[in-house]
């Protein structure tokens, strides 16, 4: 994936959680995926297919930043993963989608929609098929940490 794509992902993302459950995440150091393995306890994942590229979007979230966002976001206090949480993954997912999706065409990609598959777990196998590199970029709330997963490459 060309790095300069990344900053889509991470400017949809901290617009979603800024706007919607009024968290400022911090962005750490974007770095090259090792392994195969979901990072947090749920993770929210999104295809982004178009004419030229093709990837996905992955948000995987550890056990207190997703309450600490969820809660914020329904104004109500979860401590635990529940199906609002698992749902709310789900919400979040495509509106980062959406927005990075309305950015990269503004770069002059297009994308068709796709509907979010969320896993609930941790160290869950996810095998990409693209031969391309997947960015990992770190996130930090105060309540826990997330990490946002992108993959584009040209289709062939």
């Amino acid at each position: 994936m060309d790095a300069g794509l990344i900053n889509p992902f991470i400017q949809s993302t901290v617009n979603v959680l800024s706007t919607m459950a009024q968290t400022s995440p911090t962005v750490g150091q974007a770095a090259i995926k090792k392994g195969h393995k979901t990072w947090g306890c749920v993770t929210g994942i999104i295809g982004m297919a178009g004419k030229e590229v093709t990837g996905n979007l992955v948000v995987s979230f550890d056990e207190g930043s997703i309450l600490g966002i969820v809660s914020k976001m329904l104004m109500e206090e979860f401590k635990e993963i529940n199906k609002d949480v698992v749902d709310a993954v789900g919400e979040i997912t495509n509106m980062i989608s959406g927005g990075t999706k309305k950015l990269l065409s503004e770069k002059g990609f297009s994308f068709d929609m796709a509907t979010p598959v969320i896993l609930v777990g941790k160290d869950i196998e996810m095998t990409q098929l693209s031969k391309s590199p997947v960015l990992c970029v770190p996130f930090k709330t105060d309540r826990g940490q997330f990490v946002l997963e992108a993959n584009l490459a040209k289709r062939a």
